[in-house]
């Protein structure tokens, strides 16, 4: 778990914490700036007619903004053959808040898999999500947007970046996480933004509750996310009360 910090009398303890506060100050300032620069990102337009099924059928990318002006899609690893979605991305969504906040600031968000859309359905009610999910399968959107690693297709980039000659990566194909930005210009549709990685971090709010904790997120007793599961299938002993 790491070296414990020294236990130190109240009026040390405020000391050191005025100290770190200066510092989060900062790095709030940081990050403020760093949002600034990302709105001020400049925009291309997407032309490609994407079709995508949803519960009503086939729909355009147009539809998934539900008539508001921006359009937040979050790339859900979801493979054709599989019966469940990506265990890190279902906890993605479990962090996903009411989206009626989005929505009063003129936004609608998505989640978009490759998975048929029946496969989706079935698991967004296992789930008990309500989140808008749409099926991308025959569609070239998740290559497009960088999400579908597929060596025999020419498509080896993840977040800006070749691959194929990563260690770990030569010649495995498939799906995976990212979110994309969209804002409406008429009948213009304009990508704003996309992310991926250690990107997509800041989506994870039980991540953000537990970097505020001394025991912190916990993950250097193993792998990384390697005790994550999907949240109906946590061991008993897995999830304490103690």
């Amino acid at each position: 778990m790491g070296t414990q910090p020294e236990i130190v009398s109240a009026e040390e303890w405020r000391a050191a914490r005025l100290d770190l506060l200066a510092k989060e100050k900062e790095f709030t300032r940081a990050r403020d700036a760093l949002s600034a620069q990302r709105r001020q990102l400049p925009m291309t337009e997407v032309t490609e007619d994407y079709r995508f099924t949803g519960p009503d059928g086939e729909v355009g990318l147009a539809d998934l903004f539900e008539g508001r002006r921006q359009l937040i899609v979050y790339h859900f690893m979801f493979e054709p053959d599989w019966d469940a979605g990506c265990p890190s991305c279902s906890f993605v969504a479990d962090n996903i808040s009411p989206v009626v906040h989005l929505h009063a600031r003129n936004t609608s968000l998505a989640l978009v898999s490759v998975a048929p859309y029946e496969k989706l359905a079935a698991y967004r009610k296992r789930m008990g999500w309500d989140l808008p999910w749409y099926s991308s399968y025959g569609s070239e959107f998740n290559g497009d947007f960088g999400v579908t690693i597929d060596p025999a297709r020419g498509r080896t980039d993840y977040n800006f970046r070749d691959r194929s000659q990563d260690e770990g990566w030569q010649g495995w194909s498939g799906e995976m996480p990212g979110m994309s930005a969209f804002l409406r210009d008429g009948d213009r549709i304009l990508r704003t933004y996309s992310s991926y990685e250690r990107g997509l971090d800041i989506l994870l709010n039980t991540y953000n509750w537990l970097d505020l904790t001394a025991l912190g997120r916990q993950e250097d007793e193993g792998p990384g996310m390697d005790w994550l599961r999907r949240h109906d299938e946590y061991e008993p002993g897995q999830v304490s009360n103690l």
